[in-house]
């Protein structure tokens, strides 16, 4: 059963917990601003269910709520960042807001990081773009548990790609998807439900198809979006992520969960993003191309459906339909995250 929460009041408790912490006022409202934009827009695996995570992350001494992230490269369109081990929620925002002052000035911003963590959902920075008339981007690689077409053994993260086209008057073209066939989070949603899962998900420690939940603890791994093709994709945003940045990358990649110690010797600093941002300008007046995104959304979404009753559907537009609906009426959070939360509190000294 899912119980339903105030956006706002999710804001103030998840701010509290990281600034019980250690974490300054600042970088706390926008970790809070960041997770709670992923469960407004209904990727509920990203949101507060893993606020715990982060803290345990950071008692374990993998996750450093003062971080000091600093510029280590720079050229007048691209930036390579070392997040001193934070939390990729702030520094992945950071870097985007130096992506836009870049582009501004030259037409295209382009930001490397490395040694950070778990960033949220690649939207909540990707989308920062589109105020300013740009075209925004954001990947990252992830802890590895997505075995390669072929392979059972687990070398890639679910490594998330978003990217985001404004618009004059449709709601914005924002596709955030992960490249393998389902993220992390939509397992362990399907594990606190009790439900099965599609066959083409997951692999045994064999290699073998499964529909169980619960695969990944048994050493199973995840599958690629669409095989041969998914794989190739994760494997570009491992390394526009990581071996790019100096972050680790492939089966190095540090895990997100605390009772999982990193592997030693690994080639790189914590985990790795990048993201960018391209000012529509630098190509074309922004309104034409924005009145013409529009006449390109119109059409698709004219479409014939095979359905009647399911139309076409331009990526993105679930989630501003989700958000517009939470913002009003509350967001569920399942009974476990509920419990999670409360047992959180509890060690914090506060209320949940």
């Amino acid at each position: 059963m899912d119980l339903i929460y105030k956006h706002e009041d999710l804001f103030a408790f998840t701010k509290t917990v990281f600034t019980k912490s250690g974490m300054n006022e600042s970088d706390a409202a926008l970790s809070a601003k960041v997770l709670l934009e992923a469960d407004l827009r209904g990727i509920d695996s990203h949101g507060v269910a893993r606020l715990s995570g982060y803290i345990r992350l950071k008692d374990a001494n993998r996750a450093n709520m003062n971080a000091n992230w600093k510029v280590i490269h720079e050229t007048p369109s691209t930036a390579t960042i070392d997040a001193d081990g934070g939390l990729g929620l702030v520094v992945a925002n950071k870097a985007m807001e130096i992506a836009i002052k870049k582009a501004k000035a030259v037409g295209t911003g382009w930001v490397a990081i490395q040694n950070s963590n778990h960033f949220g959902i690649a939207a909540a920075h990707a989308m920062m773009a589109l105020e300013h008339d740009m075209i925004g981007f954001a990947m990252t690689n992830a802890s590895p548990l997505v075995a390669p077409t072929h392979s059972k053994e687990r070398m890639l993260g679910t490594n998330p790609i978003c990217a985001c086209f404004p618009t004059a008057n449709e709601l914005p073209f924002v596709l955030d998807m992960a490249t393998s066939a389902a993220a992390n989070g939509k397992l362990e949603i399907a594990q606190r439900k009790g439900k099965d899962l599609p066959n083409d998900w997951v692999q045994t420690k064999d290699g073998l198809p499964s529909n169980d939940a619960h695969e990944l603890k048994n050493g199973g791994s995840l599958l690629p979006l669409g095989g041969h093709k998914g794989y190739g994709l994760a494997a570009m945003v491992d390394i526009m992520s990581a071996v790019l940045s100096g972050a680790n990358y492939g089966p190095w990649v540090p895990p997100f969960v605390a009772f999982l110690n990193p592997l030693e010797n690994l080639p790189g600093n914590g985990i790795g993003h990048f993201v960018g941002a391209m000012r529509i300008d630098a190509f074309r007046p922004a309104n034409e191309f924005k009145t013409h995104m529009d006449n390109w959304i119109k059409r698709f979404k004219e479409s014939i459906p095979i359905d009647a009753n399911q139309p076409v559907l331009i990526p993105g537009e679930i989630e501003y339909k989700t958000k517009k609906d939470r913002l009003l009426s509350g967001i569920p959070l399942n009974e476990n995250v509920v419990k999670d939360l409360e047992a959180l509190a509890n060690s914090l000294s506060i209320t949940f």
